[in-house]
């Protein structure tokens, strides 16, 4: 995974345990342990997919824009990649045409990671942001990350 998916996972899921409160982009980027300004192209990705939605002035931040169990881990990577990207890009790379290996090898690992495409594709589908906060919730015991960025919950 690219670390834009692992970051936006960890956004989401911060604001999941908000509660429903704001949360700025400073205050995430503490517990993501980057600068504020990445938070922020995130969250401006993040927003265009529908995922959370910003408020701005005194108080104002992030939101979750959908229910947890509505938002998929799928959801999260179409979110972080260009709308032409690719999991599986083998077509940007400029083989030779005239060479028996180079005009064929594009569309011969296109068939061959098609199903492992698909396949990946379906496991984050069946994802939802509920089970990444589960399994937050395991690994901490409820007892919060202990970081100064926790919010209360």
């Amino acid at each position: 995974m690219n670390t834009r998916f692992v970051v936006a996972t960890h956004i989401l899921a911060y604001l999941a345990r908000a509660n429903g409160q704001p949360v700025s982009s400073e205050v995430v980027a503490k517990s993501v342990g980057t600068h504020p300004v990445v938070v922020r192209r995130l969250l401006g990705d993040l927003r265009r997919a529908g995922l959370v939605r910003t408020q701005l002035g005194t108080g104002g931040g992030a939101l979750l824009n959908q229910p947890l169990e509505r938002i998929t881990l799928l959801d999260v990577l179409h979110a972080m990649l260009e709308p032409e990207a690719d999991l599986f890009a083998v077509n940007n790379t400029n083989p030779n045409a005239g060479c028996d290996v180079g005009r064929v090898i594009s569309d011969s690992l296109d068939d061959l990671l098609g199903p492992a495409k698909k396949a990946m594709q379906a496991a984050l589908a069946a994802v939802p942001l509920t089970e990444v906060i589960r399994q937050i919730r395991l690994r901490l015991a409820d007892e919060g990350c202990g970081c100064s960025a926790e919010p209360d919950n």
